[in-house]
């Protein structure tokens, strides 16, 4: 699969509509699924590829350490389909989660797509310490 990257900004409607970057729509697929995050207060986009391989990690993990995992990963997930004019309908569950109200920014990390608040995306990126970055990037050989 094509790398998912970029930086793109929308808004969301009053139904929870959003405007989904044509260029990711192009890698992600004629549908693609949404869940909450794990690590971060926003929203996870797999496509079917990646939503297969995500499934059965989690169906490979014992079941007595699973139970939160699946409970977390697919009691909000659902699978979207971009109407004509490439707008997705995200469930109001899932934006309460991220917090979507109106600006909204959407960013391609590699093998998925995230969904953020435009003002949390902003406070996570203010906070960012590149120290911590750098030695990360190190440890990985960079």
């Amino acid at each position: 699969m094509t790398s998912l990257m970029g930086t793109y900004y929308h808004n969301i409607d009053v139904k929870g509509r959003l405007n989904f970057p044509t260029k990711l729509r192009e890698i992600l697929g004629v549908s693609f699924y949404v869940t909450k995050s794990i690590d971060s207060p926003c929203l996870t986009v797999y496509s079917q590829e990646e939503w297969d391989k995500l499934s059965a990690k989690v169906a490979a993990i014992p079941a007595s350490k699973s139970g939160k995992i699946q409970r977390w990963l697919f009691s909000g997930a659902c699978e979207v389909t971009p109407d004509k004019q490439g707008r997705i309908l995200l469930p109001q569950e899932l934006r309460a989660f991220a917090g979507l109200e109106k600006d909204i920014v959407v960013i391609g990390a590699n093998d998925k797509a995230e969904i953020w608040d435009k003002s949390r995306w902003d406070e996570m990126n203010s906070s960012m310490d590149m120290d911590d970055l750098l030695s990360a990037m190190s440890e990985l050989g960079f």
